[in-house]
């Protein structure tokens, strides 16, 4: 049985055009969504995805950044209404790192109503990821790494797909330790905030964040077969597309792939 990705958003943090960068993996009925974006927008991309909640068992969110982080408290609480409805059947098991998920937890019971919070730990559940620690999600390998960020503790993962692999780099730039993980990979999902030609506009390396150019550069000396950009700008989303592209083929020989949001790919 092949997966699928379900891409929910695109966007960095400060996008209003489009969705914060998150998505989605399908195998048969179950999703495993990796980040939720920053807000209740995460309801209306999985509407709009013809996701239901009530498919999404297994959440993964790299970090603690707004942008990444407080879309899952708009998910938990919905899910929580969900389970106290009986629609719900299952755990929601929910992956991160430590302080990520005392975090997680504190704004949780901070906002949502104790006949929720007292759901956490029972139906909700919470696993704390280490590096280089492996799980099974939708029936596949999963290799959790710690990115090694300056900015906010942060990590990555490998999936073993059907058909190859997918690696998940986070919203930082590839680091060398992540060479096992990443090198010749099937799919390698990685940031580009912005076009090399207004770096200077948007100063990403100001922001740990690379350039089209800079990504594309990268996949090609990882020897990736598709190399997916997300996590950009949204002053220009109607020619995002062509724009990246045209600036990136030059330096990248595989499949370059520059997703709008809701964009799905076979994997």
């Amino acid at each position: 049985m092949n997966e699928r990705l379900i891409i929910l958003g695109t966007g960095n943090a400060a996008v209003t055009r489009c969705y914060n960068t998150c998505f989605a993996i399908e195998k048969g009925e179950d999703y495993f969504l990796v980040d939720a974006g920053g807000g209740n927008g995460i309801l209306t991309q999985l509407e709009r995805a013809n996701i239901s909640r009530t498919q999404i068992h297994e959440v993964f969110i790299s970090h603690g950044h707004t942008d990444h982080l407080l879309g899952l408290i708009w998910l938990i609480r919905m899910i929580i209404a969900e389970i106290r409805s009986g629609r719900y059947q299952g755990q929601m098991t929910i992956y991160c790192h430590a302080e990520l998920k005392k975090t997680a937890l504190t704004i949780v019971r901070l906002t949502l109503p104790e006949k929720f919070v007292k759901l956490i730990g029972d139906r909700v559940v919470f696993k704390v990821v280490k590096d280089k620690q492996t799980k099974k999600i939708l029936g596949n390998k999963v290799t959790f790494f710690d990115i090694q960020s300056d900015k906010a503790k942060q990590f990555g993962f490998a999936m073993t797909l059907s058909s190859g692999r997918l690696t998940f780099l986070g919203d930082e730039p590839y680091h060398e330790h992540e060479y096992p993980y990443a090198f010749g990979t099937d799919w390698l999902l990685h940031e580009a905030f912005c076009l090399y030609a207004e770096r200077e506009r948007f100063k990403p390396y100001e922001k740990a964040h690379t350039t089209v150019k800079d990504a594309c550069e990268i996949g090609a000396r990882l020897a990736v077969a598709n190399l997916l950009l997300y996590h950009t700008e949204d002053r220009n989303l109607a020619r995002r597309k062509a724009l990246y592209t045209a600036e990136g083929v030059p330096f990248f020989g595989g499949n370059l792939l520059v997703p709008d949001d809701l964009e799905e790919f076979e994997l």
